[in-house]
């Protein structure tokens, strides 16, 4: 793995909590990658105000991690036995991820093929890829936490790293979502749009144009529930639309007829 710059941390009262938490993790015999502030850091130079780190590790690693720190005299929490866990001392915390909440990114073996390394506090620590860490935060569209500049940022710095077929692969089922960060890019950097490749740009143009001569689903569905469940609480609840799983209401058939 490439050896890269070292992020900043910018909160003092935080420091020995972070610090003494990677001599840990080092110490641990457990695989993780870094991710977060400390990853896009590491990639694009950006530093500003943290208190806390996002570890990832596979789901089978995650309750060893756990049980390791609970051991060190940390506390630890099961905050969702689905993806997240805590570790905690005092007021202070991080978190160890091992999949996304909406599903969509289980943690595995190629995350950590596809991961750099970093010296942060003495220790060589592993971060997650470019192409994993824009995957990570596609999805973290909230009212209170929007990723979108961080994903631009990544394109920005890191372009020439991404695995842009990973990326679509990994994005599939969402490949919408993809097409959006990247009109997203092109709209902020009008003069680095070449970034993105050609080829991606026209497969995801063509899937939209083809999307656009075929009916409309029939099951009323509302995947906002993916970037937040509580905006678009009202939607599932009160309007009849389906979860990402589950069964909605069904819209009247209208016929065959594009949206043009």
């Amino acid at each position: 793995m490439q050896v890269m710059a070292e992020p900043l941390l910018h909160d003092d009262e935080a420091e020995s909590f972070v610090q003494q938490a990677i001599r840990d993790l080092c110490a641990c015999d457990v695989p993780f990658l870094l991710a977060g502030t400390f990853a896009v850091s590491a990639y694009t130079g950006i530093t500003r105000l943290t208190k806390d780190l996002d570890i990832f590790c596979k789901a089978g690693d995650a309750q060893r991690l756990l049980a390791y720190f609970q051991a060190e005299n940390y506390a630890v929490e099961i905050e969702d036995d689905r993806w997240l866990g805590k570790v905690l001392k005092d007021k202070k915390f991080f978190d160890v991820i091992f999949a996304s909440p909406n599903g969509t990114m289980p943690v595995g073996d190629d995350w950590f093929e596809q991961g750099r390394q970093i010296h942060l506090y003495d220790c060589k620590v592993g971060i997650v890829g470019p192409t994993d860490l824009i995957w990570s935060k596609c999805f973290v569209q909230m009212r209170h936490r929007y990723d979108g500049a961080d994903v631009v940022h990544l394109i920005l710095k890191t372009h020439a790293q991404i695995d842009w077929h990973r990326l679509l692969a990994h994005m599939e089922v969402h490949w919408e979502v993809l097409l959006m960060h990247l009109l997203n890019f092109r709209w902020i950097y009008p003069s680095e749009r070449d970034a993105v490749p050609a080829w991606l740009l026209t497969e995801l143009l063509e899937r939209l144009d083809a999307q656009r001569q075929l009916p409309p689903p029939q099951m009323k569905i509302c995947r906002g529930r993916m970037y937040s469940r509580v905006d678009f609480e009202i939607d599932v609840k009160e309007w009849g639309f389906a979860d990402v799983g589950g069964e909605g209401d069904r819209r009247a058939s209208k016929g065959h007829s594009s949206d043009e």
